[in-house]
């Protein structure tokens, strides 16, 4: 298999000249813009719920620099090499890779307010039989380009400023997403290498080898993701945002621990239609279900009835609850402090993510948000695919560092 570098026999490769394929890290023949493209994929990766460590994107990256970067086949096989893990990252990684890189051949948009990416990796395809690629890929027509330094400048657009064409993309990543709560011991055990003496299954052993010396069994706690609870605003402040929080929401709710409930002038709870596989299918039976869509805002009453109907009966006890709002308040605001300090002794980490919090000069000073954050574990934003996998970090355990979020008042151990 050859190896060509920029300008090299493939002169619609790469946007932009440069120097022939580098050496050391491997990632010399791609450039700066291409190295932020692959790094995109694999977090795009990860918050649809692969491992991908960093051990694996390093692979990736050298897998690919290896093949022919430019090549769609190439990109997608080293990928599916050395990103996925086990049999179940597979239907992860064909959803990721037809969202992020395209699937129509047709060229992703560049974000029309933001200044002009770096060069950015193009992928085009190989030729008739050159190559077997990912299922159907054969069949597709002329060679086409796609660009995936477009979709990693989507990924931090603000999505109340995105087109059609750019909504409906970030739709496709939304759909892969996975949301999973912090994990926390169970009080059932499993085998495992290390840990305490399991007595059972070592006399079990020491039997079965008729009285023989073997070394003895040990198991250790199970662990289990600790339960979500979704709170999503879909008043009239919040209208720009409610359809991706919602996917957002969807995508989640694939999940068997996670509740989704709609709050406004009234408490839906809407997990049964997000249980439809096809996100639009499940946008239209929540459509049906909420009668108030961009109406205002009772923060501190709907708040209080979730918890006397669901949170104070076993819902909210020990889960991770996230608000997904802007925090308007059209009722008293002390209401709504008093229910998230009641919401916040039942809950293990109470997560509110505000889109507006990424505007310049942002301050909480809304009554309802002021109100609300002396009882926040992580304030942190919602306004980008970016700032929604930082949630999703939030929510699986990261701390706040690590999620690029700004902690609330009060840390909780």
């Amino acid at each position: 298999m050859g190896v060509t570098g920029r300008g090299q026999g493939h002169p619609e490769a790469h946007e932009g000249g440069g120097a022939g394929r580098g050496t050391g890290t491997g990632t010399g023949g791609r450039g700066p813009g291409g190295d932020a493209a692959l790094l995109g994929f694999a977090r795009a990766l990860r918050a649809a719920g692969v491992a991908a460590s960093a051990e694996r994107v390093h692979a990736f990256l050298r897998a690919v620099d290896a093949l022919r970067p430019e090549l769609r086949t190439d990109v997608y096989w080293a990928g599916r090499v050395t990103l996925c893990g086990d049999r179940d990252d597979l239907a992860r990684y064909e959803r990721v890779f037809a969202a992020y890189f395209g699937t129509d051949g047709t060229p992703a948009r560049p974000a029309r307010t933001a200044p002009p990416p770096p060069p950015r990796l193009v992928l085009r395809e190989a030729p008739a039989g050159s190559r077997t690629g990912p299922p159907g890929e054969e069949r597709q027509g002329p060679p086409t380009a796609t660009l995936a330094g477009s979709a990693e400048v989507l990924r931090h657009r603000d999505v109340a400023e995105l087109d059609p064409a750019e909504r409906a993309q970030v739709r496709r990543l939304l759909a892969a997403f996975a949301l999973r709560g912090q994990p926390r011991r169970t009080a059932r055990r499993r085998p495992a290498r290390r840990g305490d003496v399991d007595p059972r299954r070592t006399v079990r052993e020491l039997l079965r080898r008729g009285g023989e010396p073997a070394p003895p069994r040990r198991h250790t706690r199970a662990k289990r993701p600790r339960r979500v609870v979704l709170l999503v605003d879909v008043s009239g402040s919040m209208g720009p945002y409610a359809d991706a929080l919602l996917r957002f929401a969807h995508a989640a709710a694939r999940g068997r621990r996670t509740e989704v409930f709609t709050i406004g002038t009234r408490l839906t709870r809407v997990t049964r239609e997000l249980s439809h596989r096809e996100p639009d299918l499940a946008m239209a039976a929540v459509a049906e279900a909420v009668p108030d869509w961009r109406g205002g805002t009772r923060l501190g009453e709907l708040l209080r009835e979730f918890l006397d109907r669901w949170g104070q009966r076993g819902m909210a006890r020990g889960a991770v609850v996230v608000l997904l709002s802007d925090g308007w308040e059209r009722g008293d605001p002390q209401v709504l402090a008093a229910q998230m300090r009641r919401l916040h002794r039942l809950a293990h980490r109470v997560v509110w993510s505000n889109p507006r919090k990424a505007r310049p000069g942002y301050a909480p000073l809304a009554a309802g948000m002021a109100a609300a954050l002396p009882s926040v574990d992580d304030f942190v934003e919602g306004h980008s695919l970016a700032a929604l996998e930082r949630l999703a970090a939030v929510v699986r355990g990261a701390g706040p560092d690590a999620a690029g979020g700004v902690p609330g008042p009060r840390e909780r151990s």
